[in-house]
């Protein structure tokens, strides 16, 4: 018998089937976009340095092609609709490949550039944001940034909807979420007004806390939950006169009401210098808590995320230098 031989079929090659005019479509994702961020038409088209009807249409015609609605319209705005919802972070993904490509195209892209948006406590930004600031706008200066400040709650929130790029939070115990990155650790402080005795040492035990008039953070809150598991151990009671969650106000009511709080040392750093303020390092047992800094896991414009997160380290290793905070031990 002769041999035979299965010859394969050469099929043609078939182009990538997407119907896509990318510029116009691009165009009205980046409405859908600003549009979902800001709640409003109106502050959209300011954003976007155009006009409301324009963004009107662009709108509706991705309503269209959606066949779905996007937006419910509210008395304060607009909301996301749930397919909104579930569509928005694969749209911002999108749009940032989108400029990511602008930029190779151009040739820009050895030199990150892009916007960065940084989450983080009120308490965490005051120590990092300003210096980040001017050496990204020395070294980097193709780099923008935009800041949020909220709540542990918020910026987690924040985080997993991608609405940052970088969350700074704080975590307390010996672990950390995965994928986080643990940049310094932080010790707790009694913040007491300028001439306060129990504050004029450079330590306080943790049972001198006990029914001091306190201006607290509400539950929940990682700090509270932590002093009030501690208090629980060592059989004391911690009695807040005030809850506040704003880091201003608990600065200027210890200071003028003569109440007390516990804070980290960066937090008060400007006013204990001045004089302003007292701060006794609590101890036996201490609270610590570590500064955290989470990635998104779709990232903006991924160059310059990664420059500024390499910034930020940075910056948190010369205040660990300085005192202001611990660096993490090496394990």
């Amino acid at each position: 018998m002769g041999t035979f031989h299965v010859v394969p079929d050469m099929q043609p090659a078939k182009a990538t089937n997407l119907q896509l005019d990318l510029t116009s479509d691009l165009q009205k994702w980046r409405a859908f976009l600003a549009i979902a961020e800001l709640g409003s038409l109106t502050r959209a088209a300011l954003f976007l340095d155009s006009n409301q009807s324009l963004l009107s249409r662009h709108l509706n015609a991705l309503e269209r092609e959606c066949n779905a609605r996007l937006f419910n319209r509210t008395g304060r705005g607009v909301a996301l609709s749930d397919v909104g919802q579930r569509i928005f972070p694969h749209v911002k993904a999108l749009l940032a490949d989108a400029e990511q490509l602008e930029l190779e195209i151009r040739g820009e892209a050895r030199e990150p550039m892009g916007r960065v948006t940084i989450g983080s406590l009120p308490s965490i930004t005051n120590p990092i944001v300003g210096r980040l600031f001017k050496q990204l706008r020395a070294r980097h200066p193709g780099i923008q940034l935009k800041i949020l400040e909220g709540s542990s709650g918020q910026v987690e929130e924040w985080l997993a909807d991608e609405r940052v790029d970088i969350a700074i939070l704080y975590r307390y115990g010996n672990s950390l979420p995965q994928q986080e990155q643990a940049l310094a650790t932080v010790d707790s402080y009694l913040i007491g007004a300028a001439g306060d005795r129990l504050t004029a040492a450079a330590e306080v035990p943790f049972s001198a806390l006990h029914e001091l008039p306190f201006i607290l953070p509400g539950a929940p809150n990682g700090l509270r939950t932590a002093l009030d598991g501690i208090a629980r151990q060592e059989r004391i009671t911690l009695a807040p006169a005030m809850e506040a969650d704003s880091l201003p106000l608990m600065r200027s009511t210890v200071a003028e009401a003569r109440l007390y709080t516990v804070l980290p040392i960066h937090a008060v750093w400007a006013e204990v210098q001045e004089g302003r303020l007292q701060a006794a390092k609590i101890v036996s047992p201490g609270v610590q808590r570590i500064v955290s800094m989470a990635l998104a896991r779709t990232k903006g414009p991924a160059r310059a995320v990664s420059t500024v997160a390499a910034e930020i380290v940075d910056i948190v290793n010369d205040n660990a230098r300085s005192g202001m905070w611990r660096p993490i031990e090496p394990a």
